[in-house]
Formats: C-alpha cells, structure tokens, sequence
C-alpha cells in the first residue's frame, strides 16, 4: 500500500533533521556550547590562541580539538565571520516539547509567574540573538518562533546571543495561532504589542500580575498579522515619549518583558 504523501513528507523532514547540524562561532558562543551538557558536540576547530583562551571548556568538554592556521581557518563557514578562531558544529539543541516549557517543569531560580516571548516571523538572527539575552537576563521561561517563517538556530544567532542560546529555550512551532491558544488553555494571558494599542502593558496587568503572560512581538515593519492580532487577549503598547518613534523588536522585547515583570513572592 503506497504511503500518502503527507506520510512521506513528514518522514523526509524527520531524517533531515536528524542530520542538521549548526556551526557555532566566537569564544563566547563556542565557550557556552562547550560546557553545556544538553549539546551534541561533533567537531571543534581552534587556532592556537584561541585554544588557550578556551583550555578550561575543551577540557571539560572531553574533546579533541582540531588546530588550524588563523590565515586558512578551517572551519566551513564564511570568511567574513567574526570567529575569533574558534567554531564548533553541534546537533541544534532540543528544548522538548511546549507543555514541558511553558507549564514550567524545570524554572530553576526563575522566580515569579510565568513570562514567555512569542515571535510573530521575526526573522533576523541578530534580533533573536539579542531577543534571547534579554529573555535570560529578565527570567523568561522561554523564546518561541514560527518553524518556517523565523530565524533557526545559526553561528550568527548564537554569537549575538552571547552563551544565552546555551541556557535559554527557543523554540519553533508549526503554528502561532494554535499555540497561543494552547497558551490560553494552560491560564496564559496573552498580550500582542502594536504601536497604535490605547492599551499600555502596565495598565493591561493591573491586578494580573501573579498570571502566566505571553507576550507576542510581530517583524519591523508589518508587526502583527491578523490572525495573531485576533488570537491575543489584548493588544497592547509600550509607552513612550511622545513622537520620538518606535523600537527595533529587540530592544521592545525588552522593555516589555520588564514591564511586564511578575510579583516576586516575598
């Protein structure tokens, strides 16, 4: 009996997956990756200076090193990469499935109520990179992206993370709109930001501080598509001086994340 071609798709996409694999660059992103125990590390290549400054993780890692000449680095990545003479390829890491993170099985010292960043096609591995540092630095459980329309798992996404990629979910989903209402279903408030909201964040949370909250952020310049608007509970605005302008998505992530900072239990 002939398998259905969706069937057939769906396995194709399962044995390409199990056969990516991601270079990571920079002593930092390199250094993380190296002392993380949930990464598959495969192939590490320093120069020698490099190695010195990452002697420590190597050997913790329990990997053997391959050293190159910094003028023919040997690595496959582009030339004009920040490397810093050191690149390592590794499986992209699996953060498991959206219950297990956002019902928050293992929060760590994060305290507070739930804080998630959903990413509506943002596409830019600098702006994630970034989006994920912040995500670290104000507790939230993790970042979530579209799977086709969001940027993956990169050596560009990693450096500008900073080690945070190591630490911090992201995950990729099939479907924002499905997913914020699962969101919805686990007690999530889920809150779009747009420009034009008459609704800050502050004023939106008044008294629902202690409420899982999912905040969305759409691409710079289209922002929101419909669907997504429709989905969110409320959309929302970051206040602002008055005609001064609007945020690159990064740094928007951010100040919404503080602003939407949970009451600490005492």
């Amino acid at each position: 009996m002939k398998k259905p071609k969706w069937v057939i798709e769906k396995e194709q996409s399962k044995r390409a997956s199990a056969a990516e694999t991601v270079w990571l660059f920079g002593l930092h992103a390199v250094r993380d990756a190296l002392l993380n125990p949930r990464r598959e590390r495969l192939r590490l290549v320093v120069t020698l200076n490099a190695q010195s400054k990452l002697e420590d993780a190597i050997a913790a890692s329990g990997m053997e090193p391959e050293v190159s000449d910094p003028r023919k680095f040997a690595a496959p990545i582009d030339p004009d990469s920040v490397h810093q003479g050191a690149a390592l390829e590794a499986k992209p890491l699996d953060w498991g499935s959206l219950d297990d993170v956002a019902l928050g099985g293992d929060r760590g010292d994060k305290a507070g109520p739930a804080r998630l960043l959903l990413l509506d096609r943002v596409t830019d591995p600098h702006n994630v990179g970034a989006i994920l540092r912040s995500s670290e630095v104000f507790g939230a459980l993790a970042v979530i992206g579209v799977q086709r329309h969001s940027a993956p798992e990169t050596g560009a996404l990693a450096k500008t993370a900073s080690g945070a990629l190591e630490r911090q979910p992201y995950l990729r989903v099939r479907n924002l709109a499905d997913t914020m209402g699962r969101l919805k279903e686990m007690g999530y408030l889920v809150l779009g930001l747009a420009g034009e909201a008459e609704t800050s964040i502050e004023e939106a949370l008044e008294g629902k501080r202690d409420r899982p909250v999912a905040l969305v952020l759409g691409a710079e310049g289209p922002g929101l598509r419909e669907r997504t608007r429709e989905t969110c509970d409320a959309l929302v605005r970051i206040d602002a001086a008055g005609g001064f302008g609007s945020l690159n998505v990064s740094n928007a992530a951010a100040v919404a994340l503080y602003a939407a900072r949970g009451q600490l239990r005492s």
